[in-house]
């Protein structure tokens, strides 16, 4: 069956009555695609095969035998956005602090204050509005950096609120800053890896996250040899987060010394490090997820994003949200502060001179937010719409009122495209954006439950 666009109804009903079956053949064509495939490039007029949960083929004219027919043409198809660090948790909190000073006040108002009031349900109703809003943006995978893991029963309602969205999710999992909890992390983790995580083809994976230093909360929470040998034994990765200035850069010295960094090990932010930090980090092939707006509204360290540090280094990182208590929620909006920021310190370093600016490209932005975010939450199958890789893609409509003329598709996704651009997005093939519209969301049931718990954990706090 055949449609003008992404917006049949018809052609929705149609994959969904063959939903889970590994034979269902979806066939995009006619679209502008940009596969991030260093290999592939970017195709124009090119049709995109999906085979069950796989991109199967790419290129012109592919065979429709037995396919479902989506007529992209006027549409960019690119990969799923990757977010790699964001606390889903506090999504209820949404701008909370739009004008927070510093790191000081979050930490206080949110981590020593409104965390430690969060019931299990309060997880849940976060992290799934988190994962909801990430999907109707384009995020196809998310890392939630689930550090108010009070109970198992805490950490059990964020594991299911990514499984209930059908998101490709990341738990990682860190036990609070303050407040009560059971002690259960990080001992948790190996039960939740056997109830959860048992395979490792599926949507969810799961990491151990930490803290770089003990200068917060004290050493129980700070990476070092002993995390590392719990997330070894359980064949995990690790995200290290709060990476900032002299006494990270210390801690990375140390860990390299133990042989504790690698391409297992995330370090995020990693703002305001030492030159010889750098270097151990680009040896030894650790990632890095940088937050740009984080950096730069929060004020953290030197408050500039990373990113001239991390390619000196020969790291791509990848990027990420962090905190939507603050900040914006959307990966649109990461790559450009990002392109903007680097631009800026790049032509204002040469000013006056006649040197050249070195400058990033929004290929390069769109390759940290896709297929480097990928490699950093350690996920190899997915990034690119390369054939073989899962089917985590975007139909974006390049001909919309904001978008046409469709000049060039990458700055077109980059710095022209929003959410409502987004017609489709399929997660693992499935569709779970359509028409606009995310899937399966109930949403004047939704908006009641996250009111609900807002005013509870508002309540509880004040009391």
């Amino acid at each position: 069956m055949t449609t003008a666009d992404t917006t049949g109804a018809a052609v929705l009903d149609q994959l969904q009555r063959q939903s889970g079956d590994p034979g269902r053949r979806i066939l995009f064509t006619g679209a502008t695609i940009v596969t991030m495939d260093p290999g592939l490039g970017v195709l124009n007029k090119a049709d995109l095969l999906v085979e069950g949960d796989t991109i199967a083929a790419v290129g012109p004219d592919l065979s429709r035998d037995g396919a479902v027919v989506v007529d992209a043409g006027g549409s960019i198809l690119t990969p799923g956005f990757v977010d790699t660090h964001r606390h889903a948790w506090q999504s209820q909190l949404r701008r909370i602090m739009p004008d927070v000073d510093d790191l000081g006040a979050y930490v206080m108002s949110t981590l020593a204050g409104y965390a430690t009031v969060y019931r299990p349900h309060d997880m849940y109703v976060g992290t799934r509005l988190a994962a909801l809003t990430a999907i109707d943006g384009g995020i196809t995978c998310m890392l939630d950096f689930s550090h108010n893991s009070r109970t198992p029963e805490h950490s059990d309602a964020a594991v299911q609120a990514l499984i209930d969205t059908g998101i490709r999710g990341v738990h990682a999992s860190m036990a609070p800053h303050f407040g009560d909890w059971d002690k259960q992390w990080p001992g948790d983790l190996a039960r939740l890896r056997s109830t959860y995580f048992s395979s490792d083809d599926q949507l969810l994976t799961l990491r151990l996250a930490a803290l770089a230093t003990a200068e917060v909360v004290g050493p129980a929470l700070a990476y070092g040899p002993e995390l590392a040998r719990s997330a070894r034994e359980l064949g995990i990765g690790v995200s290290v987060d709060a990476v900032f200035g002299a006494a990270s850069s210390q801690a990375i010295l140390g860990w390299a010394e133990d042989g504790l960094l690698g391409p297992g090990l995330t370090l995020i932010h990693a703002t305001g490090l030492t030159p010889e930090a750098w270097r151990a980090i680009g040896e030894t092939g650790t990632t890095i997820a940088l937050a740009p707006t984080s950096d730069a509204q929060i004020g953290l360290e030197t408050a500039i994003p990373a990113i001239d540090e991390a390619l000196s280094a020969g790291v791509r990182p990848g990027l990420s949200i962090d905190v939507e208590v603050a900040l914006a929620g959307d990966m649109f909006t990461q790559m450009r502060a990002l392109h903007t920021i680097q631009r800026m310190r790049a032509v204002n370093a040469v000013f006056g001179s006649e040197r050249e600016p070195v400058r990033i490209t929004t290929h390069d932005v769109l390759d940290f937010a896709t297929l480097q975010g990928a490699r950093t939450n350690g996920l190899r199958t997915t990034g690119s719409l390369t054939p073989g890789k899962k089917a985590d893609l975007l139909v974006i409509h390049a001909e919309d009122l904001n978008n046409m003329p469709l000049n060039d598709p990458i700055g077109t996704v980059v710095l022209g495209s929003d959410a409502r651009n987004i017609s489709a997005v399929l997660i693992n093939g499935e569709p779970r954006k359509w028409n606009g519209q995310v899937l399966d969301v109930d949403l004047p049931t939704l908006r009641a439950e996250v009111h609900a718990s807002r005013e509870y954990v508002l309540n509880a706090t004040a009391r």
